[in-house]
């Protein structure tokens, strides 16, 4: 791919400003050479404006999601795409979420460019378990685990039953709720139906990728192949 085109798909300009760009000597090589608009170095040793070119499609990283964000572009107000460099807006292809969290929720969250890998993820043969940390209002009362697992709870407005799921009382106030499916705020209903309110989730795995300790509210970084490869285990 030409250096031009690679820079437009990656959301640093449209290709007329792009080409502007490397005619200024925006873009070099690792030993700072400056690159002409036919020059196609290795992707991992051009730099713009001396600093590494962001990742080719197609890409997937994790953002550990802060309260208060919608997870589409479209929405009013903060979205997770704030959370990105300007240009990530701009990347042809765009990013997605594998999935929303809900304004509310907080923590583990994919996105990616390549659409296959999202439909993969989301479909129910993958069986991509999710695991919600939640904060309840008032103290468990010991029939939750019961009711969650049982195959027959059906949510409000809903006619079909829920998968079961697990759960794991962590305290009074607090648990672990084990997905196998993912519809409209559902680990909120689910406590909603059990007679209890929940004032905090957060999703802290996918699959067998866990959110990172050291991944601080509003960060994201992309995902290493073993990360990616852990989310089927």
């Amino acid at each position: 791919m030409k250096l031009v085109k690679l820079l437009a798909n990656l959301g640093y300009g449209s290709r007329k400003e792009v080409q502007r760009l490397i005619r200024s000597g925006a873009v070099t090589d690792a030993d700072g050479n400056v690159l002409g608009e036919n020059d196609v170095p290795p992707h991992d040793r051009i730099l713009f404006r001396g600093e590494p070119l962001d990742p080719p499609a197609p890409l997937v990283i994790m953002l550990n999601k802060p309260d208060g964000y919608t997870c589409s572009a479209e929405d009013p107000g903060s979205t997770i795409y704030d959370l990105l460099p300007p240009r990530f807006a701009q990347r042809n292809p765009g990013l997605n979420p594998i999935g929303r969290l809900d304004k509310d929720t907080t923590g583990l969250l994919l996105m990616t460019d390549d659409g296959k890998l999202l439909h993969k993820i989301i479909h129910p043969k993958s069986n991509c378990l999710k695991i919600y940390h939640a904060s309840l209002d008032r103290p468990l009362e010991g029939h939750e685990g019961e009711l969650f697992a049982s195959g027959t709870l059906v949510l409000n407005s809903e006619t079909r039953p829920l998968l079961p799921a697990q759960f794991q009382a962590l305290g009074e106030k607090e648990a672990l709720v084990t997905l196998h499916e993912g519809r409209y705020h559902q680990v909120r209903r689910m406590f909603a139906a059990a007679g209890n309110h929940v004032l905090g989730l957060k999703r802290i795995s996918i699959g067998g990728l866990k959110l990172p300790d050291d991944l601080e509210e509003g960060d994201w970084r992309a995902l290493e192949p073993e990360e990616l490869a852990s989310v089927f285990c």
